[in-house]
């Protein structure tokens, strides 16, 4: 399952967003914990957002934005817990929260910060878009896609959606030569096509190189190192065991 967007078409309504929250049980009377300069960014109970921006000519237009859900998740490959995991079935990264051990590195990970922390809870967990993989699963388009009035969002195969995207920018010149999420960090389940560019509408730069190839690297070294160091420390243990036994021998000597 992937996902286009059509920010053409986007009036800003905000369906996709109460959707979001009914199917996810988020809370709608809690305030957005994350605004500057008065666009709503993503936090821990506003897993999709539509954020209006302003393009070179004064135009407005509105951006929905989730987890774009990477082919090749940072997020994932951060994760030694394997709290977060790929369904290749449905496309979908999915969260794990029984398998998470707090350490926040899909934080980190993210080049396009999406995951956030509940700071707030006494059990925190990580919360961002899980693109509904249990509708999708049975073959329902994800909520958000389901109560879009204007036709913005369009579930389907990713190859297809693909192949639409193409024949829509080489048939209308208005929109501009670029599918974000084609390529960008090794392609994602989320793709747009915009008449704007996209830096205008606040999407990151990021390198088409997928982050997992350097994740992985770095992640491999981390039972190697746990491992040395619980050897470090059960030896240190022992070395003050031995030397507290050596002073009271040395007490007990003494008497």
């Amino acid at each position: 399952m992937a996902v286009l967007v059509d920010i053409t078409k986007c009036i800003g309504c905000e369906s996709c967003s109460v959707a979001c929250k009914l199917y996810n049980k988020l809370d709608f009377k809690k305030e957005p914990r994350n605004v500057k300069d008065g666009i709503i960014d993503l936090d821990d109970n506003n897993w999709t957002v539509i954020q209006q921006r302003v393009n070179k000519n004064d135009d407005i237009r509105f951006v929905k934005k989730q987890c774009m859900h990477c082919k090749e998740p940072a997020c994932a490959s951060a994760c030694f817990s394997k709290a977060i995991q790929k369904d290749e079935n449905t496309g979908a990264v999915v969260y794990y929260p029984d398998l998470c051990v707090g350490c926040r590195y899909c934080l980190v990970a993210c080049p396009f910060e999406i995951a956030k922390y509940q700071w707030d809870e006494q059990f925190p967990q990580v919360a961002k878009c899980q693109m509904c993989d249990k509708r999708v699963e049975h073959g329902e388009a994800p909520a958000c896609v389901s109560a879009c009035p204007t036709g913005a969002l369009t579930s389907g195969n990713r190859d297809e959606l693909l192949a639409k995207a193409h024949k829509i920018i080489s048939s209308d010149s208005r929109y501009i030569n670029h599918i974000y999420g084609e390529n960008e960090v090794g392609g994602g389940e989320w793709l747009y096509i915009s008449d704007t560019p996209f830096e205008e509408l606040g999407f990151k730069t990021v390198s088409d190189v997928p982050v997992t190839s350097y994740t992985k690297s770095y992640l491999s070294k981390v039972p190697v190192l746990a491992s040395a160091w619980a050897l470090f420390l059960a030896g240190l243990a022992y070395y003050n065991h031995r030397c507290d036994q050596n002073k009271k021998s040395d007490n007990d000597g003494k008497e």
